[in-house]
């Protein structure tokens, strides 16, 4: 099978039409129309139906699209691995973060590599962890580092279990409710003040409600929410607003003294599982393996 005719069949299903295809091609309509007999013959049937101007895709051309888009992808990734290293470069990488490990991760992230690895292009992006699962799986993201709760297992996703990392709720070390109870705080106490956090999965919901009952469920619960960790961090270190969370996204203010932890009557015994995630079977450039690794110690320690 030659490798050429399934990048031109890609764009002709891509465009629908041979005269577009082949002038995005840059070949002539009967070279293309030639291109795809030839592919046609070696899997043993038509991929497209030629009604007059009109093209579409038959069964088995719909069947083995997606197949075909990933052994093209792959074979670019390969090729463009294999020169990197030839080069001596490491390439380039385009990593998702969620709300916890952006927190976390992110600027140290990009100090390492500007410090480190100066020419390697690296793009971080911030988002919803559905929508980052729906840009990886269009290749739009190379790797994401998410609260794997929020991830439905798959056969095209590598899931590489990291670090688990304990939830708490956290406030301004002034703040009222630390007055009124200073060693042991009634859940019931901190419904008085607004309580921030990132969308939580329906796991760490059930774990709330069963922890503290149903005045606990994030949907009545929770009334500032954001993507953001830092942003609420820094909504918390400046009201008083309550932080329900990953403890660990707060830990430079914790450390300042700015914020506390909330020593509470019943402890929340909650732990956000982190995990990189990538596309299985997915020819991986040189530079993951040093996110990897950055990765690993960085949220372990």
């Amino acid at each position: 099978m030659n490798l050429r005719h399934l990048e031109h069949w890609l764009v002709l299903a891509d465009t629908g039409s041979f005269s577009r295809a082949a002038e995005k091609l840059h070949i002539t309509q009967s070279a293309l129309s030639r291109s795809i007999r030839a592919l046609e013959d070696d899997l043993g049937g038509p991929l497209v139906d030629r009604v007059g101007k009109k093209n579409e895709l038959t069964p088995m051309g719909r069947s083995v699209l997606e197949r075909a888009r990933r052994i093209v992808h792959e074979a670019q990734e390969l090729k463009q691995g294999a020169s990197l290293l030839q080069q001596g470069g490491l390439g380039k990488l385009r990593v998702g973060l969620g709300s916890g490990p952006g927190a976390m991760l992110m600027t140290p992230w990009l100090m390492h590599m500007a410090e480190h690895h100066p020419t390697v292009q690296v793009a971080v992006s911030r988002g919803t962890t559905e929508l980052q699962l729906a840009q990886l799986r269009e290749r739009q993201l190379d790797a994401l580092v998410v609260d794997v709760r929020r991830v439905e297992p798959a056969p095209d996703l590598k899931i590489e279990h990291v670090v688990e990392m304990r939830a708490g709720f956290v406030c301004r070390r002034e703040h009222p409710v630390l007055r009124a109870h200073p060693h042991s705080v009634p859940f019931e106490a901190l419904l008085n003040y607004p309580v921030a956090s990132i969308p939580l999965s329906q796991e760490i919901g059930r774990l709330l409600v069963d922890h503290y009952g149903p005045r606990a469920n994030p949907v009545q619960m929770t009334t500032l929410q954001c993507e953001d960790i830092a942003s609420l961090v820094e909504v918390v270190c400046r009201t008083d607003a309550v932080y329900l969370g990953i403890v660990g996204a707060a830990r430079r203010e914790l450390v300042r003294g700015t914020l506390v932890e909330l020593p509470m009557q019943v402890p929340l015994r909650a732990q956000a599982r982190l995990a990189l995630i990538t596309l299985a079977g997915r020819t991986e450039l040189p530079v993951m393996a040093v996110f990897r690794a950055f990765v690993q110690q960085r949220l372990v320690d």
